[in-house]
């Protein structure tokens, strides 16, 4: 009974029409989460209490199912992606009207829309090449955090005269400097410093060369090589080893000599 039970909701775990099903109550739930944003009438609000208790029963039993038809039960916890999904699931199910609760169960119903990260495989891939990358992506940011650290503290000495607001300290010339990376009109405070010091243009192109085009390629680079690791680790996954193919063989033959015995 229950092995009969556990193969349907396997069947229905892995049917496509089912997967669709997940990705589009997803996508509602994330216009309903939008909608609540505006001032609605009664019959609105109404209608996505509704919606949202059907929301939180479908995501339980997708869950459910998961479960049940997952072969490590032992080990579906310890995944992190079903872990957030629990949680999700869980704190959903708190009632949120005139509760101490209410903020804090709003606030977990917004992550609902993450979900559609653990549904889809692909995004599943890109998470975990980033969380994959970190490491190595902290001995770059260290590096750039040290690079515009030198960059404010000759700001802040050189250009505090000439305009406070930006340069007053090396805090504010970070941000400055940060403002100057991402160019967000940068040229503006690049020529209120000429005007003073007319080379101080080369402050500005070493720190963009430095930051904007060497760091930040720098980062990509890390990032798509962990991506292509991971794509590649799917891809073994997925083919057979060399080792299941021979047993295959191995099989093969031991059936068809069999046969030729009979």
């Amino acid at each position: 009974m229950y092995d009969s039970i556990k193969s349907k909701l396997n069947n229905l775990k892995n049917n496509k029409i089912f997967e669709l099903l997940v990705v589009s109550v997803i996508i509602i739930s994330a216009l309903e989460i939008g909608a609540k944003t505006f001032e609605l009438p009664e019959t609105a609000i109404s209608l996505t209490s509704i919606l949202d208790a059907f929301i939180t029963i479908f995501f339980l039993f997708e869950l459910t199912v998961r479960f049940v038809a997952d072969e490590d039960k032992r080990n579906f916890f310890r995944k992190g992606w079903n872990i957030f999904d629990t949680l999700v699931v869980v704190v959903s199910l708190i009632p949120i009207e005139d509760s101490e609760m209410a903020l804090l169960a709003r606030l977990v119903r917004v992550f609902r829309v993450l979900r559609m990260v653990s549904v889809v495989p692909e995004l599943r891939v890109l998470i975990n090449s980033l969380i994959k990358a970190l490491p190595q992506l902290g001995y770059v940011v260290l590096l750039m955090f040290i690079i515009f650290y030198i960059y404010a503290a000759i700001g802040s000495f050189l250009f505090s005269d000439i305009n406070s607001f930006l340069w007053g300290d090396i805090a504010i010339s970070m941000l400055t400097l940060f403002r100057v990376m991402t160019f967000e009109d940068w040229t503006d405070i690049q020529y209120e410093t000429m005007e003073v010091y007319p080379f101080s243009w080369i402050f500005y192109m070493s720190f963009i060369f430095f930051t904007a085009f060497a760091f930040l390629n720098m980062v990509i680079g890390i990032v798509v090589n962990v991506m292509e690791e991971e794509h590649q680790a799917a891809r073994e996954k997925k083919e057979p080893s060399l080792s299941e193919l021979q047993q295959e063989l191995k099989e093969i033959k031991a059936v068809l000599s069999e046969l030729q015995k009979k």
